[in-house]
């Protein structure tokens, strides 16, 4: 149990339990509206839905306490991850595929989610952010074995730290046993055209 409220879930289109189900996650300081709108871009066919942040964080919300950029407390997460989970019980029951995407903030509370419970998710896409690690979630090797995982990083990203981007890296294309997408775009911390569309292939061969 914890004390956060309900949560607050933006939906591209009304929800059909019958179809998959895409979670995506916004990064710090925004909210489910900022990252909804990917879901135009991206294949019909799953239900799309957008779930804000529970802890109030630089005029938006956030997914977990911070020790640091990228680095989250780890009460913090397995809080947040536990209310997550009861959400996600409700709208998915085990039988209904699940693909999480999360970005910056939201990427590293979606690495969090599929390393705690891998065989809960149909696939995970981590856009410009880092795995959390020391965050009391495992990392171990063949961690995610047959889970697979899109990864997107800027070039030139200068909010997530370099060396948690180049550990995300090497533990999901090295180490941590998924079937690995990864890509490494020439700009920043932004989700690029060229991401969207490759993500979008990624999604429609997972569902």
């Amino acid at each position: 149990m914890t004390s956060f409220p309900a949560p607050i879930v933006a939906w591209s289109h009304p929800d059909d339990p019958a179809r998959p189900l895409v979670v995506l996650l916004h990064g710090r300081g925004a909210d489910e509206t900022s990252i909804l709108r990917l879901a135009d871009q991206l294949p019909a066919g799953p239900s799309y839905a957008a779930v804000r942040g529970p802890i109030a964080a630089g005029g938006g919300y956030a997914w977990f306490a911070n020790r640091g950029i990228g680095r989250p407390v780890a009460e913090s997460l397995a809080k947040t991850m536990a209310w997550f989970r009861g959400w996600l019980d409700d709208v998915a029951p085990q039988g209904r595929p699940v693909v999480l995407v999360g970005f910056s903030g939201g990427a590293a509370f979606a690495g969090g989610l599929v390393l705690s419970d891998a065989q809960r998710f149909a696939g995970a896409a981590i856009l410009y952010g880092t795995l959390p690690f020391e965050a009391g979630v495992p990392v171990s090797p063949s961690r995610l074995a047959g889970v697979p995982v899109f990864v997107a990083q800027g070039e030139t990203d200068t909010v997530i730290p370099r060396e948690l981007l180049e550990r995300t890296w090497s533990y999901l294309v090295r180490d941590s046993g998924a079937p690995t997408y990864a890509r490494r775009d020439p700009g920043g911390h932004t989700i690029t055209a060229e991401t969207t569309a490759q993500l979008g292939g990624w999604i429609a061969e997972r569902l």
